[in-house]
């Protein structure tokens, strides 16, 4: 049995932002879906994402987490 690990994206009002094109965007394991993040983070705090949220499957595995350096 295969898990695939995907991001969810928050604004800093706590409503979800689904139109960065990238909620299809999966992973097969925790550590390669904290990689990409640690490699784009930057990009989809200037894109408007104030938070992510890691899931396996329909689970939550941790989040929500800012982006932001200060917090």
């Amino acid at each position: 049995m295969s898990e695939n690990y995907t991001w969810s994206y928050g604004r800093a009002d706590g409503t979800e932002v689904t139109d960065l094109g990238l909620a299809s965007t999966t992973f097969p394991t925790q550590a390669d879906a904290e990689a990409w993040l640690s490699q784009e983070w930057a990009t989809l705090a200037d894109a408007g994402v104030a938070s992510v949220t890691l899931q396996r499957d329909d689970e939550v595995v941790y989040g929500p987490m800012s982006l932001s350096p200060a917090d």
